[in-house]
Protein backbone atom coordinates (compact mmCIF):
# COMPACT_ATOMS: atom_id res chain seq x y z
CA UNK A 1 0.00 0.00 0.00
CA UNK A 2 1.12 3.55 -0.74
CA UNK A 3 0.77 6.59 1.46
CA UNK A 4 -2.14 6.64 3.90
CA UNK A 5 -4.70 9.15 2.72
CA UNK A 6 -6.88 11.21 5.06
CA UNK A 7 -10.26 11.90 3.43
CA UNK A 8 -13.16 14.02 4.67
CA UNK A 9 -16.63 12.84 3.59
CA UNK A 10 -19.45 15.39 3.55
CA UNK A 11 -22.48 14.02 1.66
CA UNK A 12 -25.92 15.55 1.20
CA UNK A 13 -27.92 14.87 4.38
CA UNK A 14 -30.17 12.15 2.96
CA UNK A 15 -29.80 8.43 3.65
CA UNK A 16 -29.61 7.70 -0.08
CA UNK A 17 -26.42 9.79 -0.21
CA UNK A 18 -24.86 9.17 3.20
CA UNK A 19 -25.12 5.37 2.89
CA UNK A 20 -23.17 5.11 -0.42
CA UNK A 21 -20.59 7.58 0.92
CA UNK A 22 -20.16 5.25 3.90
CA UNK A 23 -19.80 2.20 1.64
CA UNK A 24 -17.06 4.13 -0.17
CA UNK A 25 -15.46 4.97 3.20
CA UNK A 26 -15.40 1.30 4.18
CA UNK A 27 -13.67 0.39 0.91
CA UNK A 28 -11.05 3.10 1.44
CA UNK A 29 -10.50 2.10 5.07
CA UNK A 30 -10.14 -1.53 3.97
CA UNK A 31 -7.04 -0.32 2.12
CA UNK A 32 -5.72 1.48 5.19
CA UNK A 33 -6.94 5.02 4.56
CA UNK A 34 -8.31 7.33 7.26
CA UNK A 35 -11.83 8.78 6.97
CA UNK A 36 -13.51 11.66 8.80
CA UNK A 37 -17.23 11.58 8.00
CA UNK A 38 -19.46 14.62 8.70
CA UNK A 39 -23.16 13.86 9.22
CA UNK A 40 -26.11 14.84 11.45
CA UNK A 41 -26.23 13.27 14.90
CA UNK A 42 -29.42 11.34 14.13
CA UNK A 43 -27.79 9.83 11.04
CA UNK A 44 -24.71 8.91 13.07
CA UNK A 45 -26.88 6.78 15.32
CA UNK A 46 -28.46 5.09 12.29
CA UNK A 47 -25.22 4.42 10.41
CA UNK A 48 -22.79 3.61 13.22
CA UNK A 49 -23.43 -0.15 12.84
CA UNK A 50 -22.34 0.02 9.18
CA UNK A 51 -18.83 1.25 10.02
CA UNK A 52 -16.61 -1.77 9.36
CA UNK A 53 -13.29 -0.14 10.37
CA UNK A 54 -13.93 2.00 13.48
CA UNK A 55 -10.21 2.54 14.06
CA UNK A 56 -9.98 4.33 10.69
CA UNK A 57 -13.46 5.81 10.18
CA UNK A 58 -14.68 8.57 12.50
CA UNK A 59 -18.32 9.62 12.24
CA UNK A 60 -18.29 13.27 13.31
CA UNK A 61 -21.74 14.76 14.08
CA UNK A 62 -22.57 18.28 12.94
CA UNK A 63 -25.45 20.49 14.01
CA UNK A 64 -28.15 21.11 11.41
CA UNK A 65 -29.57 24.60 12.13
CA UNK A 66 -33.31 25.08 12.19
CA UNK A 67 -34.70 26.78 9.08
CA UNK A 68 -38.33 27.85 8.73
CA UNK A 69 -40.64 26.16 7.65
CA UNK A 70 -38.87 22.89 8.46
CA UNK A 71 -40.27 21.04 11.49
CA UNK A 72 -38.19 21.43 14.63
CA UNK A 73 -35.61 18.68 14.91
CA UNK A 74 -35.25 18.15 11.14
CA UNK A 75 -31.81 16.73 10.38
CA UNK A 76 -32.16 14.66 7.21
CA UNK A 77 -34.34 14.41 4.12
CA UNK A 78 -36.10 11.43 5.71
CA UNK A 79 -37.64 13.82 8.27
CA UNK A 80 -39.54 15.91 5.74
CA UNK A 81 -41.75 15.84 2.67
CA UNK A 82 -40.02 16.19 -0.70
CA UNK A 83 -41.38 19.71 -1.30
CA UNK A 84 -39.42 21.04 1.73
CA UNK A 85 -36.05 19.72 0.55
CA UNK A 86 -34.91 23.10 -0.76
CA UNK A 87 -35.12 24.51 2.76
CA UNK A 88 -32.99 21.61 4.00
CA UNK A 89 -30.34 22.73 1.50
CA UNK A 90 -30.42 26.15 3.17
CA UNK A 91 -29.82 24.43 6.50
CA UNK A 92 -26.91 22.51 4.96
CA UNK A 93 -25.32 25.78 3.82
CA UNK A 94 -25.63 27.22 7.33
CA UNK A 95 -23.32 24.47 8.60
CA UNK A 96 -20.41 26.09 6.74
CA UNK A 97 -18.78 27.82 9.76
CA UNK A 98 -18.87 24.62 11.82
CA UNK A 99 -17.61 22.46 8.93
CA UNK A 100 -14.79 24.90 8.17
CA UNK A 101 -13.73 24.98 11.82
CA UNK A 102 -13.78 21.19 12.04
CA UNK A 103 -11.71 20.74 8.88
CA UNK A 104 -9.10 23.25 10.07
CA UNK A 105 -8.80 21.35 13.35
CA UNK A 106 -8.26 17.91 11.84
CA UNK A 107 -4.92 16.16 12.23
CA UNK A 108 -3.32 15.09 10.10
CA UNK A 109 -4.50 17.63 7.54
CA UNK A 110 -6.84 15.93 5.06
CA UNK A 111 -5.62 15.22 1.55
CA UNK A 112 -9.14 15.19 0.05
CA UNK A 113 -12.69 16.22 0.75
CA UNK A 114 -15.49 14.30 -0.97
CA UNK A 115 -18.84 16.12 -1.26
CA UNK A 116 -21.86 16.47 -3.51
CA UNK A 117 -24.38 19.26 -2.67
CA UNK A 118 -22.16 21.48 -0.44
CA UNK A 119 -20.44 23.29 -3.33
CA UNK A 120 -18.84 25.78 -0.95
CA UNK A 121 -16.47 23.22 0.59
CA UNK A 122 -14.28 23.72 -2.48
CA UNK A 123 -13.46 27.23 -1.24
CA UNK A 124 -12.43 25.83 2.15
CA UNK A 125 -10.40 23.09 0.46
CA UNK A 126 -8.58 25.51 -1.84
CA UNK A 127 -7.66 27.80 1.05
CA UNK A 128 -6.21 24.87 3.01
CA UNK A 129 -4.48 23.11 0.09
CA UNK A 130 -6.88 20.15 0.08
CA UNK A 131 -8.09 18.48 -3.12
CA UNK A 132 -11.86 18.36 -3.65
CA UNK A 133 -13.70 15.47 -5.32
CA UNK A 134 -17.36 15.71 -6.31
CA UNK A 135 -18.69 12.21 -5.66
CA UNK A 136 -21.90 11.22 -7.45
CA UNK A 137 -24.08 8.39 -6.18
CA UNK A 138 -26.53 8.45 -9.11
CA UNK A 139 -25.98 7.03 -12.58
CA UNK A 140 -23.76 8.86 -15.05
CA UNK A 141 -26.63 8.86 -17.57
CA UNK A 142 -28.80 11.03 -15.33
CA UNK A 143 -25.93 13.45 -14.68
CA UNK A 144 -25.21 13.68 -18.39
CA UNK A 145 -28.81 14.41 -19.38
CA UNK A 146 -29.57 16.95 -16.65
CA UNK A 147 -26.49 18.38 -14.96
CA UNK A 148 -24.06 19.54 -17.62
CA UNK A 149 -23.27 23.09 -18.81
CA UNK A 150 -24.80 22.40 -22.24
CA UNK A 151 -28.19 21.83 -20.59
CA UNK A 152 -28.20 25.64 -20.07
CA UNK A 153 -31.14 25.91 -17.68
CA UNK A 154 -32.60 29.46 -17.89
CA UNK A 155 -32.50 31.58 -14.74
CA UNK A 156 -34.80 34.39 -15.89
CA UNK A 157 -38.00 32.32 -16.20
CA UNK A 158 -39.52 29.07 -14.92
CA UNK A 159 -38.65 25.91 -16.79
CA UNK A 160 -41.25 24.52 -19.16
CA UNK A 161 -41.86 20.98 -20.38
CA UNK A 162 -40.55 22.09 -23.78
CA UNK A 163 -37.20 23.04 -22.19
CA UNK A 164 -36.81 19.47 -21.01
CA UNK A 165 -38.14 17.61 -24.02
CA UNK A 166 -34.71 17.14 -25.60
CA UNK A 167 -31.40 16.01 -24.08
CA UNK A 168 -28.45 18.44 -24.26
CA UNK A 169 -26.29 18.58 -27.42
CA UNK A 170 -24.05 15.54 -27.83
CA UNK A 171 -25.86 13.44 -25.20
CA UNK A 172 -24.67 9.92 -26.02
CA UNK A 173 -27.93 7.90 -26.01
CA UNK A 174 -31.31 7.97 -27.71
CA UNK A 175 -32.64 5.26 -25.40
CA UNK A 176 -31.77 6.54 -21.92
CA UNK A 177 -34.08 9.55 -22.02
CA UNK A 178 -37.32 10.90 -20.57
CA UNK A 179 -40.41 10.49 -22.73
CA UNK A 180 -43.55 12.60 -22.90
CA UNK A 181 -44.81 13.66 -19.50
CA UNK A 182 -41.73 12.13 -17.83
CA UNK A 183 -39.93 15.39 -18.66
CA UNK A 184 -41.73 16.86 -15.63
CA UNK A 185 -38.97 15.30 -13.53
CA UNK A 186 -36.57 17.84 -15.01
CA UNK A 187 -38.56 20.78 -13.62
CA UNK A 188 -36.64 20.31 -10.35
CA UNK A 189 -33.58 21.73 -12.10
CA UNK A 190 -35.02 25.24 -12.13
CA UNK A 191 -36.37 25.20 -8.57
CA UNK A 192 -34.67 27.15 -5.82
CA UNK A 193 -32.59 24.78 -3.72
CA UNK A 194 -31.17 26.74 -0.79
CA UNK A 195 -29.03 29.91 -0.60
CA UNK A 196 -30.68 31.56 -3.63
CA UNK A 197 -29.44 28.87 -6.03
CA UNK A 198 -31.45 26.60 -8.28
CA UNK A 199 -30.83 22.86 -8.03
CA UNK A 200 -29.11 22.97 -11.44
CA UNK A 201 -26.83 25.82 -10.37
CA UNK A 202 -25.94 24.12 -7.10
CA UNK A 203 -24.82 20.83 -8.63
CA UNK A 204 -23.16 22.19 -11.78
CA UNK A 205 -21.28 24.74 -9.66
CA UNK A 206 -20.20 21.97 -7.30
CA UNK A 207 -18.79 19.98 -10.22
CA UNK A 208 -17.15 22.96 -11.92
CA UNK A 209 -15.28 23.91 -8.74
CA UNK A 210 -13.98 20.39 -8.02
CA UNK A 211 -10.52 19.07 -8.78
CA UNK A 212 -12.08 15.84 -10.07
CA UNK A 213 -15.48 14.22 -10.51
CA UNK A 214 -16.04 10.69 -9.23
CA UNK A 215 -19.03 8.51 -10.13
CA UNK A 216 -20.29 5.32 -8.56
CA UNK A 217 -20.41 3.34 -11.79
CA UNK A 218 -18.28 1.27 -14.15
CA UNK A 219 -17.03 1.87 -17.68
CA UNK A 220 -18.54 -1.32 -19.07
CA UNK A 221 -22.05 -0.04 -18.27
CA UNK A 222 -21.76 3.76 -18.59
CA UNK A 223 -18.45 4.55 -20.25
CA UNK A 224 -19.97 6.77 -22.95
CA UNK A 225 -21.79 8.89 -20.36
CA UNK A 226 -18.64 9.24 -18.24
CA UNK A 227 -16.62 10.41 -21.24
CA UNK A 228 -19.35 12.97 -22.01
CA UNK A 229 -19.20 14.27 -18.43
CA UNK A 230 -15.41 14.60 -18.62
CA UNK A 231 -15.68 16.59 -21.86
CA UNK A 232 -18.46 18.81 -20.50
CA UNK A 233 -16.52 19.77 -17.37
CA UNK A 234 -13.01 19.51 -18.84
CA UNK A 235 -11.69 17.54 -15.89
CA UNK A 236 -10.96 13.92 -14.95
CA UNK A 237 -13.84 11.59 -14.14
CA UNK A 238 -12.86 8.74 -11.82
CA UNK A 239 -14.98 5.60 -11.47
CA UNK A 240 -15.31 3.66 -8.24
CA UNK A 241 -17.33 0.76 -9.60
CA UNK A 242 -20.71 0.01 -7.97
CA UNK A 243 -19.26 -0.04 -4.41
CA UNK A 244 -21.73 -2.51 -2.96
CA UNK A 245 -21.28 -3.69 0.64
CA UNK A 246 -19.92 -7.21 0.95
CA UNK A 247 -22.28 -9.88 2.25
CA UNK A 248 -21.09 -10.99 5.68
CA UNK A 249 -21.03 -14.79 5.72
CA UNK A 250 -21.33 -14.66 9.50
CA UNK A 251 -24.76 -12.98 9.31
CA UNK A 252 -27.40 -15.47 8.10
CA UNK A 253 -30.74 -14.69 6.54
CA UNK A 254 -33.35 -14.17 9.25
CA UNK A 255 -34.99 -17.46 10.17
CA UNK A 256 -38.54 -16.40 9.25
CA UNK A 257 -37.49 -15.64 5.66
CA UNK A 258 -35.14 -18.60 5.33
CA UNK A 259 -37.94 -20.92 6.46
CA UNK A 260 -40.58 -19.31 4.25
CA UNK A 261 -38.42 -19.16 1.12
CA UNK A 262 -37.33 -22.76 1.73
CA UNK A 263 -40.88 -23.96 1.05
CA UNK A 264 -40.70 -23.14 -2.64
CA UNK A 265 -38.96 -24.52 -5.71
CA UNK A 266 -35.80 -22.80 -6.99
CA UNK A 267 -36.41 -19.71 -9.11
CA UNK A 268 -40.15 -19.45 -8.43
CA UNK A 269 -40.53 -16.70 -5.81
CA UNK A 270 -41.18 -13.06 -6.73
CA UNK A 271 -39.40 -10.57 -4.46
CA UNK A 272 -40.46 -6.92 -4.55
CA UNK A 273 -38.79 -3.99 -2.77
CA UNK A 274 -39.21 -0.29 -3.56
CA UNK A 275 -36.67 1.33 -1.22
CA UNK A 276 -37.00 3.34 1.97
CA UNK A 277 -38.68 6.47 0.55
CA UNK A 278 -41.09 4.94 -1.96
CA UNK A 279 -44.62 5.46 -0.51
CA UNK A 280 -47.55 4.57 -2.73
CA UNK A 281 -51.08 5.90 -2.73
CA UNK A 282 -53.50 3.33 -1.30
CA UNK A 283 -55.24 2.64 -4.62
CA UNK A 284 -51.93 2.05 -6.43
CA UNK A 285 -50.69 -0.11 -3.54
CA UNK A 286 -53.77 -2.31 -3.80
CA UNK A 287 -53.47 -2.53 -7.58
CA UNK A 288 -49.86 -3.72 -7.25
CA UNK A 289 -50.53 -6.41 -4.65
CA UNK A 290 -53.45 -7.66 -6.74
CA UNK A 291 -51.04 -7.88 -9.70
CA UNK A 292 -48.79 -10.17 -7.68
CA UNK A 293 -51.79 -12.26 -6.68
CA UNK A 294 -52.74 -12.63 -10.37
CA UNK A 295 -49.38 -14.21 -11.23
CA UNK A 296 -50.27 -17.34 -9.20
CA UNK A 297 -46.62 -17.42 -8.09
CA UNK A 298 -45.31 -17.14 -4.50
CA UNK A 299 -44.26 -13.62 -3.57
CA UNK A 300 -42.59 -11.59 -0.82
CA UNK A 301 -43.28 -7.85 -0.95
CA UNK A 302 -41.24 -5.45 1.19
CA UNK A 303 -43.32 -2.26 0.99
CA UNK A 304 -44.06 0.67 3.25
CA UNK A 305 -47.70 1.23 4.27
CA UNK A 306 -49.34 3.49 1.67
CA UNK A 307 -50.31 7.10 2.29
CA UNK A 308 -52.97 7.48 4.95
CA UNK A 309 -52.54 3.96 6.34
CA UNK A 310 -50.90 3.15 9.65
CA UNK A 311 -50.22 -0.48 8.73
CA UNK A 312 -49.98 -2.86 5.79
CA UNK A 313 -52.91 -4.90 7.12
CA UNK A 314 -55.43 -2.07 6.86
CA UNK A 315 -54.26 -1.29 3.31
CA UNK A 316 -54.64 -4.78 1.81
CA UNK A 317 -57.57 -5.42 -0.56
CA UNK A 318 -60.59 -7.15 0.90
CA UNK A 319 -60.16 -10.93 0.99
CA UNK A 320 -56.54 -10.72 -0.23
CA UNK A 321 -54.94 -12.57 2.70
CA UNK A 322 -57.49 -15.36 2.56
CA UNK A 323 -57.02 -15.84 -1.20
CA UNK A 324 -53.21 -15.91 -1.27
CA UNK A 325 -52.74 -17.82 1.99
CA UNK A 326 -49.15 -18.85 2.68
CA UNK A 327 -47.87 -18.21 -0.86
CA UNK A 328 -47.88 -14.42 -0.46
CA UNK A 329 -46.35 -12.15 2.22
CA UNK A 330 -46.53 -8.35 2.37
CA UNK A 331 -44.05 -7.02 4.93
CA UNK A 332 -43.57 -3.40 6.02
CA UNK A 333 -40.33 -3.78 7.99
CA UNK A 334 -36.70 -3.77 6.94
CA UNK A 335 -35.45 -6.92 5.20
CA UNK A 336 -32.00 -8.24 4.29
CA UNK A 337 -32.40 -7.50 0.59
CA UNK A 338 -29.03 -8.85 -0.65
CA UNK A 339 -29.47 -12.11 1.30
CA UNK A 340 -33.02 -12.57 0.03
CA UNK A 341 -31.85 -11.97 -3.55
CA UNK A 342 -29.13 -14.57 -3.02
CA UNK A 343 -31.65 -17.25 -1.96
CA UNK A 344 -32.09 -19.91 -4.68
CA UNK A 345 -35.91 -19.78 -4.46
CA UNK A 346 -36.04 -16.16 -5.67
CA UNK A 347 -36.62 -16.04 -9.42
CA UNK A 348 -37.64 -12.44 -10.06
CA UNK A 349 -36.77 -9.10 -8.45
CA UNK A 350 -39.42 -6.40 -8.94
CA UNK A 351 -37.90 -3.07 -7.91
CA UNK A 352 -37.99 0.72 -8.36
CA UNK A 353 -34.52 0.74 -9.96
CA UNK A 354 -32.92 3.12 -7.53
CA UNK A 355 -29.19 3.10 -8.20
CA UNK A 356 -28.39 0.69 -5.35
CA UNK A 357 -31.15 -1.72 -6.36
CA UNK A 358 -30.03 -1.46 -9.98
CA UNK A 359 -26.58 -2.79 -9.12
CA UNK A 360 -27.97 -5.41 -6.71
CA UNK A 361 -30.33 -6.69 -9.39
CA UNK A 362 -27.46 -6.96 -11.89
CA UNK A 363 -25.43 -8.96 -9.38
CA UNK A 364 -28.32 -11.31 -8.50
CA UNK A 365 -29.30 -14.33 -10.59
CA UNK A 366 -33.04 -13.55 -10.68
CA UNK A 367 -34.99 -11.94 -13.50
CA UNK A 368 -35.49 -8.16 -13.33
CA UNK A 369 -38.77 -6.23 -13.55
CA UNK A 370 -38.70 -2.47 -12.99
CA UNK A 371 -41.33 0.00 -11.75
CA UNK A 372 -39.54 3.40 -11.60
CA UNK A 373 -41.16 6.50 -10.12
CA UNK A 374 -38.60 9.31 -9.85
CA UNK A 375 -36.29 10.91 -12.41
CA UNK A 376 -33.05 9.00 -11.95
CA UNK A 377 -34.96 5.72 -11.44
CA UNK A 378 -36.56 6.18 -14.88
CA UNK A 379 -33.15 6.69 -16.51
CA UNK A 380 -31.65 3.75 -14.60
CA UNK A 381 -34.53 1.65 -15.89
CA UNK A 382 -33.99 2.74 -19.50
CA UNK A 383 -30.30 1.90 -19.14
CA UNK A 384 -31.19 -1.59 -17.90
CA UNK A 385 -34.10 -2.29 -20.24
CA UNK A 386 -33.01 -0.63 -23.48
CA UNK A 387 -29.21 -0.34 -23.43
CA UNK A 388 -28.20 -3.49 -21.54
CA UNK A 389 -31.48 -5.36 -22.20
CA UNK A 390 -31.28 -7.25 -18.92
CA UNK A 391 -34.81 -6.60 -17.63
CA UNK A 392 -38.24 -5.27 -18.53
CA UNK A 393 -39.98 -2.06 -17.48
CA UNK A 394 -43.64 -2.32 -16.50
CA UNK A 395 -45.76 -0.30 -18.91
CA UNK A 396 -47.67 2.57 -17.33
CA UNK A 397 -50.80 4.45 -18.29
CA UNK A 398 -50.56 8.10 -19.34
CA UNK A 399 -51.14 9.20 -15.74
CA UNK A 400 -48.26 7.05 -14.48
CA UNK A 401 -50.60 4.37 -13.13
CA UNK A 402 -49.39 0.74 -13.06
CA UNK A 403 -52.31 -1.65 -13.51
CA UNK A 404 -52.46 -5.11 -11.98
CA UNK A 405 -52.75 -6.57 -15.48
CA UNK A 406 -49.65 -4.74 -16.73
CA UNK A 407 -47.59 -5.83 -13.72
CA UNK A 408 -48.79 -9.45 -13.94
CA UNK A 409 -48.17 -9.64 -17.69
CA UNK A 410 -44.63 -8.25 -17.37
CA UNK A 411 -43.72 -10.66 -14.59
CA UNK A 412 -45.13 -13.62 -16.52
CA UNK A 413 -43.24 -12.49 -19.62
CA UNK A 414 -39.83 -12.64 -17.95
CA UNK A 415 -40.63 -15.76 -15.91
CA UNK A 416 -41.81 -17.74 -18.93
CA UNK A 417 -38.86 -19.92 -19.98
CA UNK A 418 -40.23 -20.05 -23.52
CA UNK A 419 -40.90 -16.37 -24.14
CA UNK A 420 -38.60 -14.57 -26.56
CA UNK A 421 -38.28 -11.53 -24.31
CA UNK A 422 -37.69 -13.67 -21.22
CA UNK A 423 -34.95 -15.61 -22.96
CA UNK A 424 -33.29 -12.44 -24.26
CA UNK A 425 -33.11 -10.66 -20.90
CA UNK A 426 -32.08 -13.87 -19.13
CA UNK A 427 -29.19 -14.36 -21.56
CA UNK A 428 -28.04 -10.71 -21.38
CA UNK A 429 -28.36 -10.60 -17.61
CA UNK A 430 -26.27 -13.76 -17.25
CA UNK A 431 -23.56 -12.17 -19.43
CA UNK A 432 -23.42 -8.94 -17.42
CA UNK A 433 -23.63 -10.74 -14.10
CA UNK A 434 -20.68 -12.93 -15.06
CA UNK A 435 -18.61 -9.82 -15.78
CA UNK A 436 -19.44 -8.24 -12.43
CA UNK A 437 -19.08 -11.24 -10.16
CA UNK A 438 -15.79 -12.13 -11.79
CA UNK A 439 -13.06 -12.16 -9.17
CA UNK A 440 -11.10 -8.94 -9.27
CA UNK A 441 -13.70 -6.87 -11.14
CA UNK A 442 -14.83 -4.75 -8.18
CA UNK A 443 -11.46 -4.64 -6.43
CA UNK A 444 -9.75 -3.72 -9.71
CA UNK A 445 -11.95 -0.66 -10.07
CA UNK A 446 -11.23 0.43 -6.57
CA UNK A 447 -7.48 -0.08 -6.82
CA UNK A 448 -7.49 2.10 -9.94
CA UNK A 449 -9.62 4.69 -8.16
CA UNK A 450 -7.11 5.02 -5.32
CA UNK A 451 -4.28 5.38 -7.86
CA UNK A 452 -6.27 8.13 -9.59
CA UNK A 453 -6.54 9.98 -6.28
CA UNK A 454 -2.82 9.64 -5.64
CA UNK A 455 -2.15 10.93 -9.16
CA UNK A 456 -3.97 14.24 -8.62
CA UNK A 457 -2.69 14.72 -5.05
CA UNK A 458 0.47 16.40 -6.24
CA UNK A 459 -1.08 18.48 -9.00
Amino acid sequence: MGKQLHIVMFPWIAMGHMTPFLHLSNKLAERGHKITFFLPNKAKQQLQHSVLYPSLITLHPITIPHVHPLPLGTETASDIHLHLTGHLATALDLTRPEVESLIKGLTPKPHFIFYDFAYWVTEIATELGIKSVHYNVVCAASLAIALVPDRNVPRDRPLTMEDNAQPPPGYPSSNVVFRGSEARHMLLLGMEFGSGLTFYERITTAMKLSDAIAIRTCREVEGNFCDYMSAQYNKPVFLTGPVLPDIDDNIPLEAQWAEWLGRFEPGTVLFCAFGSQFILEKDQFQELVLGFEMTKLPFLLALKPPSGCASIEEALPEGFKERVGERGVVHSGWVQQPLILAHPSVGCFVNHCGFGSMWESLMAASQIVMVPQLGDQILNTRLMAEELKVGVEVEKAENGWVSKESLCNTINLVMDQGSEVGCLVRKNHAKWRQIMVNQGFMSGYFDTFVKDLEMIMGT
